[in-house]
């Protein structure tokens, strides 16, 4: 378990780039480095963050750790790669001397590419992916983060494009990695895969706001039941579940990382009544929100 130690504030720090400001560094495309510039700085630990607009993608391929991402917390056996999507609060402790990269890339970049195959449908959600393909290589991994890193450094033409077929084979191989390389669907699967990542663009921007299943589906131009379809079919749950599932995400960061009040916590997320924003959470998490918080972590 991760013993650090928080202090709860207002506001959870968001950077592109850990402990650099928003401001400095170029928000349109991507970064690449090496895990132990940044990490060896901190006393290689990272501490809670999260990163407003971006997927970060950890490859890590010596040394190890612990990383924790909003309530999940995964022991980094390399090879290993971790998706960290926006807005999830994370922390890390490595393992000294610990390596690898550390690629972090616009969440609307990494939207579009997982929009050309629908085994990439659950990309940019959190993951741990221990990177050991049949080939002993991960499926090519450590060559496609080795290449993401030069195209990055160099300015060669094609560059861009040069970034995006390496980036391709990162989520290519994450996808074989998770499902054994079983075959993508058919057409059908394909037009759910763009339903629920649609869908999940639209949560993020409304899952404040209490609004009805009928909104999303309304704003997808589909009826509830296609959408609720499409949900079941790519994620495996219910487009309610989904929903549900990012409330509680954002209940539980809330809660664990500011000073709100839990009644605050729940106004925040659209509920008027905080017994009723208690009662749903307690639902969700198997206990109150005070006990949530008061936990040992």
């Amino acid at each position: 378990m991760l013993h650090l130690r928080m202090t709860r504030q207002n506001v959870i720090p968001s950077f592109f780039l850990y402990d650099e400001a928003l401001a400095d560094v170029d928000l349109d495309f991507l970064h690449v480095e090496a895990i132990r510039i940044r990490s060896s700085v901190h006393d290689w630990t990272i501490r809670p963050h999260a990163h407003p607009e971006h997927v970060q993608f950890l490859f890590v391929t010596e040394g190890g750790g612990r990383i924790r991402v909003e309530d999940d917390e995964w022991q980094l056996d390399p090879p290993t790669v971790v998706v960290i999507p926006p807005t999830a609060v994370h922390e890390i402790r490595f393992e000294p001397g610990s390596d690898g990269f550390a690629l972090t890339i616009a969440a609307s970049y990494v939207t579009a590419m997982a929009q050309t195959d629908p085994a990439f449908a659950d990309v940019p959600a959190a993951g741990l992916y221990p990177a050991q393909g049949p080939d002993g290589d991960g499926y090519g991994l450590l060559d496609a983060f080795q290449w993401l890193e030069r195209e990055f450094i160099g300015a060669a033409p094609g560059r861009r494009a040069a970034i995006g077929a390496h980036f391709l084979r990162v989520l290519v191989a994450l996808a074989r990695l998770k499902d054994g390389g079983a075959p993508a669907g058919g057409p059908l699967m394909r037009r759910d895969a763009d339903i629920v990542v649609r869908y999940r663009r639209l949560i993020e921007e409304h899952f404040r706001q209490a609004q009805p299943l009928t909104f999303y589906a309304d704003g997808l131009n589909i009826t509830y039941a296609r959408l609720n379809a499409a949900c079941r079919a790519v994620a495996g749950k219910s487009a309610l579940k989904l929903m549900h599932d990012r409330l509680m995400i954002e209940a539980k960061r809330n809660l664990l990382y500011t000073s709100m009040s839990v009644g605050e916590v729940g106004h925040a997320l659209g509920f008027q009544d905080p017994a009723y924003f208690s009662r749903f959470f307690t639902r969700h998490a198997g206990r109150s929100p005070a006990a949530f918080r008061a936990a040992p972590r």
